[in-house]
């Protein structure tokens, strides 16, 4: 628990020191990644940040999470979710030799998504906030373990 709480504190200070500069890809990339859910995390009307495993929520592993990078400011997400799929205009699009960071809101701004992937260590972690700006904001932090499919991670 401590390590997840690492991480999801550093992934914050990530996104703090992101903001500076929203568009930074450095690197060419088309990766296809194999996610196996190992936690979700929510916060909503009914819980305050509970963890739950993989076995206890309904939610299936990603087969093919595929990421396009093209220097200086293309990225693709496939395979994450819809709403990244269908959007490929992210507010923070950052890539380099060790993360893959994005992140993404709806028109009315009530809505993002944002995912993080280690190159190194195959973890992602996608977050979804509903009703952002309201006093009944909802959070739901996914955890996966991500095997590389292709040869040039």
């Amino acid at each position: 628990m401590i390590k997840l709480s690492f991480f999801i504190f550093l992934i914050f200070i990530i996104f703090n020191n992101v903001f500076a500069k929203n568009i930074n890809i450095n690197e060419d990339l088309n990766l296809e990644f194999n996610c196996k859910l190992k936690k979700k995390i929510i916060k909503n009307s009914e819980y305050n940040y509970k963890v739950f495993l993989a076995d206890e929520v309904d939610e299936e592993s990603l087969d093919s999470l595929k990421l396009y990078a093209n220097k200086p400011s293309t990225l693709m997400v496939n395979g994450l979710s819809d709403f990244f799929s269908q959007n490929s205009n992210f507010d923070v699009k950052i890539v380099n030799k060790d993360v893959v960071l994005f992140k993404a809101f709806n028109k009315e701004k009530s809505y993002s998504e944002s995912a993080i992937i280690t190159r190194k260590t195959g973890e992602l972690i996608h977050e979804i906030t509903k009703n952002i700006n309201t006093e009944n904001s909802e959070k739901y932090i996914s955890i996966y373990y991500c095997k590389n499919k292709t040869k040039n991670a």
